[in-house]
């Protein structure tokens, strides 16, 4: 039997062919528009100013708490078994050290590059060095064991995520970095109890620590008005309003109370 096509047939044929021989052209995802950079702000030089000022403590001097280290006699020995509390330091002229001051508002709205230099703590004499130290959003956070003992340094962060990590004598350095902003996360060492130490985690680069004269200094600060804020560890947090005008530094001494 001669086998023909009907017309209505052909026609269906002819279609399948031609959707057979067209194909899609593949999405250009290279035309899509690609994400902008980040823009960084950058301080104008011939505008930039500065936070100077001093932390001071009110009332009679605190006597030293003596710290009992006799778990490790490798840490009595790094301290010749005269280790004391270091959570208020505080100087002849009644100076305040290791006060964490920063910027908490009036920056909203400017990026900051991230440094590439990691901030280093040390675990060394069985104590974290610095015990107040500031690093910024994804800043590398460098951690050595500069010690004959074994430590576990544990951050036990809120927003952050906490983590924590053994590290014996001469084990290689461990990096980590916050993510987040977090003020102020406390660290503590699983082994020895005695060991503190608080880092704060900023998105912008403007905080210092009281040095042991209690002075302290924020430097290359664009123009503007900001909420300048103050952490102790035993004493709690100060806020005050300042205003840097362009070329210029402003002044800002905080006093804490005794408790």
């Amino acid at each position: 039997m001669k086998n023909t096509l009907t017309p209505t047939c052909l026609f269906l044929a002819l279609v399948l062919m031609c959707m057979g021989c067209s194909t899609k052209a593949p999405l250009n995802t290279a035309s899509e528009a690609a994400p902008n950079p980040v823009q960084y702000f950058h301080v104008d030089p011939a505008t930039a100013g500065e936070v100077t000022g001093k932390v001071s403590y009110a009332g009679p001097k605190p006597t030293p708490k003596k710290i009992d280290m006799s778990e490790d006699p490798a840490c009595v020995s790094a301290h010749h078994g005269k280790a004391v509390d270091e959570s208020l330091l505080v100087g002849p002229n009644h100076s305040l050290a290791n006060a964490f001051v920063y910027i908490k508002s009036g920056l909203e709205g400017k990026t900051f590059e991230v440094p590439v230099t990691p901030v280093v703590i040390d675990q060394s004499g069985c104590w974290f060095h610095p015990r107040i130290l500031g690093v910024q959003t994804n800043q590398v956070v460098k951690i050595v064991n500069s010690d004959p003992v074994t430590h576990n340094i544990h951050p036990m962060a809120e927003i952050n995520r906490e983590w924590n990590h053994s590290q014996g004598p001469g084990d290689p350095a461990l990096t980590r970095k916050f993510i987040k902003p977090e003020i102020m996360i406390p660290v503590k060492c699983n082994i020895h109890s005695w060991m503190r130490a608080y880092i704060g985690v900023l998105d912008h680069p403007y905080f210092a620590v009281s040095k042991d004269d209690g002075t302290f200094q924020i430097p290359n600060l664009p123009p503007g008005t900001y909420t300048l804020a103050i952490w102790q560890e035993r004493l709690g947090t100060q806020e005050r309003q300042i205003t840097v005008a362009p070329g210029q530094h402003a002044v800002a001494d905080f006093t804490f109370k005794g408790k």
